[in-house]
């Protein structure tokens, strides 16, 4: 881990914390909530020592990365754009792509908007799902699972960081690596994160050291950056309608947990396999479905993960 690189990086009106390490082919990392740079380590590592450059920045409201405060600076198109600006910077042309959890949402929309700049992209745990022309993404979830589902309970300002205000960060961070498996997450106002069981144990893959780099870094930051990445749903389905109906065709793979929430929301099992996937990402190659595995698949799985990784961006 001490061989890894930390730089600041000015990028489209932001300063970008950006952890990166090994030189050839470039491989761009992009974390999901609640997460950073961090949950790429051991990828950084792995793929680092079979002569890849591995970059994994801490996203725009994230970690040691400036937080404006407004939702709507946190669109996609803020987002893909701090990371075009981030690869301008560091004259980088082509990249191979990889996102889990909003990571992911934010690479499906970086093959929208700017499919020149990306080799091929490998996404863990969500899948890109087709612009819905009458319903946004929050909407869907509420109209799905109702008021208590955490994305939907996500969406008011304030609410969900007075809520996480009365948890030790670091026992809040055990909660959420150890919540997000098959059930939708209900979390009715009254009981709150706040009230969620605290685990008797960390799960295998992750240690209190690792806990407490993620406390100390969301103690220095809340959470009101990586909360506004939901509460910006309802703008980003606005902005995207353009975008509307168009498939992605840049070679992609995905890799999912059976255990993983999004892949047990009703219908995506089916989407996945029944072919709508692939009619809306025609390149995609490749679908591994992990069993016993749940949501933070690139820690909780990841020398399988990076050896996934490997496998698919080596043959280009």
């Amino acid at each position: 881990m001490e061989k890894i690189e930390h730089t600041t990086v000015t990028t489209n009106g932001i300063n970008m914390h950006v952890a990166s390490i090994g030189t050839g082919p470039v491989v761009l990392f992009l974390h999901g909530f609640p997460e950073l740079w961090y949950s790429w380590r051991h990828q950084l590592l792995y793929l680092s020592s079979l002569g890849y450059r591995c970059i994994a920045p801490d996203l725009r409201g994230y970690g040691d990365t400036d937080a404006p405060l407004s939702p709507a600076s946190y669109t996609a198109f803020h987002i893909v754009g701090d990371l075009i600006a981030l690869l301008d910077q560091l004259r980088i042309e082509q990249v191979f792509l990889v996102g889990h959890d909003w990571g992911a949402m934010i690479a499906w929309y970086f093959c929208w908007f700017r499919p020149d700049r990306i080799k091929a992209v490998i996404n863990l745990s969500v899948p890109s799902f087709p612009r819905n022309p009458t319903l946004d993404l929050a909407e869907g979830f509420r109209a799905s699972f109702g008021d208590d589902y955490y994305f939907w309970r996500f969406q008011e300002p304030g609410e969900a960081e007075e809520d996480f205000a009365c948890v030790d960060t670091a026992i809040l961070m055990k909660k959420f690596f150890s919540t997000f498996g098959p059930n939708p997450p209900m979390i009715p106002k009254e009981v709150g994160f706040r009230g969620m069981a605290t685990p008797d144990a960390l799960p295998s893959w992750l240690s209190e050291e690792d806990i407490n780099y993620y406390a100390t870094k969301f103690k220095q930051t809340g959470f009101t950056g990586g909360l506004n990445y939901y509460r910006v749903s309802h703008l980003n389905w606005e902005l995207t309608a353009p975008w509307t109906g168009l498939q992605i065709k840049v070679p992609a793979k995905f890799i999912v947990g059976d255990q993983d929430i999004v892949y047990n929301i009703p219908g995506v099992k089916e989407y996945i396999s029944s072919g709508g996937f692939k009619r809306d990402v025609p390149c995609l190659e490749d679908v591994v479905v992990m069993e016993g595995v749940s949501h933070f698949i690139n820690q909780e799985k990841a020398d399988e993960v990076s050896a996934h990784i490997y496998e698919f961006i080596n043959k280009f």
